[in-house]
């Protein structure tokens, strides 16, 4: 089994698809207003919007984790097109750096550098 496609959901998909192409994602499937999907730079995974009408009011919303080996980079450019960071890039005890941001819809997104840590952290369960 392998996790390929994610779909998150939106109050606005025109306006999050603008968004998610300023974050890097590359759009392939156009069905506007309703839904969109899009290839990641990297890889082979794909992404997802739905138009909903309305969100969870408890505030609960996905996270979505996007890697990127230049992430510093990443994040100062990301700035430069406006994009607003709720957090810096910072070392996490966990041996990722993360910044942290929200989509329109209040989905926490976090950017991320872990290399062979998000797979083989020292302290990986051995088989």
């Amino acid at each position: 089994m392998n996790l390929n496609q994610i779909t998150i959901p939106s109050l606005d998909v025109e306006k999050a698809t603008i968004f998610y192409k300023t974050l890097g994602l590359q759009l392939i499937v156009d069905a506007l207003p309703r839904y969109v999907r899009f290839e990641c730079p990297d890889g082979t995974s794909t992404f997802s919007i739905h138009k909903v009408d309305s969100l969870p009011e408890d505030g609960h919303r996905i996270t979505v984790y996007f890697e990127d080996e230049h992430l510093d980079d990443l994040v100062e450019q990301l700035q430069q097109k406006g994009i607003i960071f709720t957090s810096e890039p910072e070392d996490k005890n966990w041996l990722w750096r993360e910044a942290h941001l929200k989509d329109l819809d209040g989905n926490p997104i976090i950017l991320y550098k872990a290399g062979n840590n998000r797979t083989n952290p020292p302290w990986r369960i051995q088989d």
